[in-house]
């Protein structure tokens, strides 16, 4: 039975606290072991989708087998339960302090056998017991407490896991390398461990026999059908929000962060009884997504941040107007672990379509505005007015609904064309389906009917037209856009232009930031005096196959590229002929860059340009002190390796600079602001930094420009290694004027 003094209003504090903590804590810590694994494990198996993809299929099967083994433990009285789940904490502190072992992958190993075996072995029983506690600490403390309502406490698990999506880019990854780490999360397991423990010991020992409470067949299949939905949406809507916005809003590093952020927060503000709250997101919710969800589809770049900030309030709303309606569907505490694995599975499949199927099904980010309608059917709706709750509650309802439904594809008909409305044709369209829209709120049906046409003609219809052009590619790593205009023809990667070839007689000019006075331009001409006419240039990264048009006959060309599709789009297509006109002979090597270099033979190459850094895109572990080491191999006594550290939201200099000094490398900087000739034939701002241990070598590049100037490393930064990297102290919005 309960102890007395549990009773007491002072104790029963104390013991909520003790379970919050416990809870919170162990949240915490399974936010911070996923991307310290990732880390870990990023430099032995490359930056390839497949494995990224791979590693977040093993996260979320192990976060299902977790709450699985939870919902099995159910079946058996809490100090038998506590006894089994102690037992699991003491087995998988075995595989402490955290690390990826001696296992070397082969080359050429499949991501998609490896990386779960990998991660696995690596944190499998530790991921597993940590993910188990929330259902599982919940239904204790309903036992302990003597039938509170124990969901209250999920808040704290979602404190927990924001915590630690914090902690780890802003406070563990910039100070600790991946050992410290390590033995960080260590520490922090056995204080979880005992917190555990401790709750244990409030168990009671016998438990008041309750009468079994069976529900029916059709009644489980349906509210597990209803949980896994309604999880489902925000789940996936929180990774289309991120794909969306880096790939058609604006690049910034870390914007992931937010998004994931707000998801997780949703849950404690949802996860409570307000009356005041259900009124507010049932009149509120499904306006935001009416007016919100059609203008950010559109996308204006003029309005990049501000679409940024919409599209977040946006992903908050429904995610917390999604989980009340959870919490409100909520079963009893004995039903507690079948309801949160239904959670798990919803958030799962959300991810793997948002995650996985999506890249695959669409040239665009469809997934977005279709999770946006799927939200739209699934949110509690109450009509803004007493008129129209009693319009939508009276015999009127069908015919005013079909009414309404009809004008809405009307107006999407005429909106389609600019030949009746002329040039405000899409503005006046939205403004009348958003006055429809209004009225329609409460009335589930005829409001889905409103939200699709404005989804539809405030940016659906162009997305829709661009897809059947053809003119769009999309892979795990982005949408590419070819755009062709009467002089030339563009890639874009979301809203980053990623090459421009000119037409007619200058289509073997080469164009942006590899211009002939570019530090790249340079490096390409001199390399015919500095290694003869056998010279041997490796390119990591191939874009639209610009740098080709600098080859010369008798040269080894070789781009390492880890997109196919990029590959496809610059050789295969037709769309760009830099490779074919410039370099047919080119060798292509896909896959990651920093692998495939691995597998060349020392000395293979004379001059290596490493164009794989714009916009957000940095893969880190491309600009380690390790990943120079690699290149310095590969590279010939009097070779050159040319880094482009171009970026809006980055100074990545100092990190070159670390590297450089690290590896004996002597390095010049180069920034070239294009004259006003080149500006026209599309020229554009560039910083390359050239770096050899042969003073000659940048002897002969200074000869040719006397702009080049040495590259100073910068005090107190050493530079990235595989252990220890992070972004936070080379953001530019940190560094006020430091470059």
């Amino acid at each position: 039975m309960i102890d007395a003094a549990d009773r007491v209003p002072g104790r029963a504090g104390m013991l909520r606290a003790l379970f919050v903590a416990t809870i919170l804590a162990g949240s915490f810590l399974l936010f911070l072991v996923q991307p310290m694994v990732a880390r870990m494990a990023l430099p032995r198996l490359g930056g390839a989708p497949a494995v990224w993809n791979s590693a977040m299929l093993v996260y979320q099967a192990l976060l299902l087998v977790g709450y699985g083994y939870a919902h099995w433990l159910g079946r058996f009285r809490v100090r038998t339960q506590a006894a089994v789940h102690l037992g699991l904490l003491a087995a998988a502190a075995l595989w402490l302090p955290i690390g990826l072992g001696t296992m070397q992958v082969p080359i050429g190993a499949e991501p998609a056998l490896w990386v779960p075996w990998l991660l696995t072995a690596a944190i499998g029983p530790l991921f597993l017991a940590i993910s188990a506690q929330a259902p599982l600490l919940q239904r204790w403390y309903a036992a302990a407490s003597g039938g509170r309502d124990p969901y209250a406490l999920y808040a704290a698990s979602n404190i927990g896991s924001f915590g630690g999506l914090l902690a780890y880019p802003l406070l563990v990854e910039p100070f600790l390398r991946l050992r410290d780490q390590s033995w960080l999360w260590t520490f922090g397991y056995a204080v979880v461990a005992l917190l555990v423990l401790a709750c244990a010991s409030r168990l009671p020992r016998r438990e008041p026999v309750a009468p079994p409470r069976q529900a029916a067949p059709a009644t489980i299949v349906r509210d597990w059908a209803r949980w896994i939905a309604l999880a489902l949406v925000p789940s996936g809507l929180m990774l289309a929000t991120t794909t969306f916005l880096t790939t058609d809003i604006v690049a910034v590093p870390l914007l992931w962060v937010l998004p994931l952020g707000l998801y997780l927060l949703s849950f404690p503000v949802a996860f409570r009884s307000s009356v005041l709250l259900d009124d507010l997101l049932g009149r509120c919710v499904p306006l935001v997504l009416l007016l919100f969800g059609a203008t950010l589809i559109a996308g204006d770049q003029r309005l990049a941040y501000f679409n940024a900030v919409i599209g977040l309030v946006l992903l908050f709303a429904v995610s917390v107007a999604c989980h009340a309606r959870l919490y409100a569907l909520r079963p009893p505490a004995d039903r507690l672990t079948g309801f949160y694995l239904a959670m798990a599975l919803g958030g799962a499949l959300g991810g793997v379509f948002a995650g996985l199927l999506a890249p695959v099904l669409f040239d665009w980010t469809y997934e977005y505005p279709l999770l946006i309608l799927a939200a739209g059917l699934l949110i509690p709706q109450r009509p803004l007015t007493g008129p129209l709750e009693s319009l939508w509650s009276g015999p009127r309802r069908k015919p005013v609904g079909l009414a309404l439904g009809v004008a809405v594809v009307a107006i999407v008909l005429i909106g389609s064309t600019d030949k009746l409305l002329g040039p405000m044709h899409v503005q006046l369209g939205f403004l009348a389906i958003g006055a429809i829209g209004l009225v329609t709120v409460g009335a589930r049906l005829p409001y889905a009917v409103a939200l699709c046409g404005a989804l539809f003609l405030f940016g659906g219809y162009t997305a829709i037209q661009t897809s059947l052009s053809g003119a769009r590619t999309r892979s795990y790593f982005g949408v590419y856009t070819v755009t062709d205009q009467p002089d030339q023809r563009r890639l874009a990667h979301g809203t980053t232009v990623h090459g421009v070839q000119l037409k007619g007689d200058r289509a073997r000019l080469p164009t942006t930031y590899y211009q002939a006075g570019s530090g790249v331009g340079q490096a390409m001409q001199a390399a015919p005096a500095l290694y003869g006419p056998r010279a041997r240039i490796g390119v990591v990264g191939l874009g639209t196959g610009t740098l080709a048009c600098y080859a010369q006959p008798g040269q080894d060309w070789r781009f390492f590229e880890i997109d196919p599709a990029v590959v496809h789009l610059a050789r295969d297509t037709g769309a760009f002929t830099f490779l074919r006109l410039c370099a047919p002979q080119a060798h292509i090597l896909v896959g990651d860059a920093r692998l495939r270099l691995g597998e060349l033979p020392p000395a293979s190459l004379d001059l290596l340009a490493l164009d794989a850094f714009s916009s957000d895109a940095v893969p880190m572990h491309l600009m380690t002190a390790e990943a120079f080491a690699t290149y310095g191999q590969v590279l010939s006594s009097e070779g050159l390796l040319l880094v482009h550290i171009s970026n809006r939201f980055l100074a990545l200099a100092p990190v070159v600079a670390g590297a450089a000094k690290a590896g004996g490398w002597q390095g010049l900087r180069l920034v070239h602001v294009p004259s006003a000739l080149e500006r026209q034939a599309e020229g554009a701002v560039s910083d390359w930094i050239a770096l050899s241990r042969s003073p000659r070598s940048l002897a002969a590049l200074r000869a040719r420009d006397g702009a080049w100037r040495p590259l100073v490393a910068e005090p107190g930064f050493a530079g990235w290694t595989d252990d220890h990297a992070s972004l936070v102290p080379v953001l530019r919005l940190f560094r006020g004027n430091r470059d």
